[in-house]
């Protein structure tokens, strides 16, 4: 998959050929847009305090992630809920596969490559947020 931008993406509301960008019949005005970045940079923090609070903030976004999913749809911010939602649940697979074979020394190594990832992509989401880019390019 690749992540960088498309050439010609303008990263506003109803790009062609983005399925994260599509301009759905109820389009959120410009004020829910707001709301939806600054709740998305919410997201991302809660996300990178997981590791200060022992996974509760990563728990209270997903569950935001998902209630708030509808809300994004047709917006950039789709893709980062998405990327976020992701980033979650691959991180929960990993994280229990690395705890199980701690017992066998190779789980350490499993949960730091894991600790490694989880960084990259909270870094590279904000990132991609704070410039008004979406996570995944188009499809061809």
């Amino acid at each position: 998959m690749n992540d960088s931008q498309p050439p010609g993406a303008t990263g506003s509301s109803g790009s062609p050929g983005n399925p994260y960008l599509a301009t759905p019949p109820n389009a959120p005005s410009a004020e829910q847009e707001r709301a939806l970045r600054k709740l998305t940079h919410v997201l991302y923090a809660l996300y990178a305090l997981f590791w200060l609070t022992g996974g509760v903030t990563a728990i209270v976004a997903i569950i935001i992630n998902y209630i708030k999913r509808d809300d994004a749809a047709g917006t950039l911010y789709a893709s980062h809920f998405t990327w976020q939602i992701r980033t979650f649940w691959w991180s929960v697979v990993w994280g229990v596969l690395g705890v199980a074979l701690a017992v066998v020394m190779v789980g350490f190594a499993i949960l730091w490559v894991l600790g490694i990832w989880a960084l990259y992509r909270i870094v590279k989401g904000w990132l991609y947020l704070n410039d008004n880019k979406p996570m995944y390019a188009a499809r061809a």
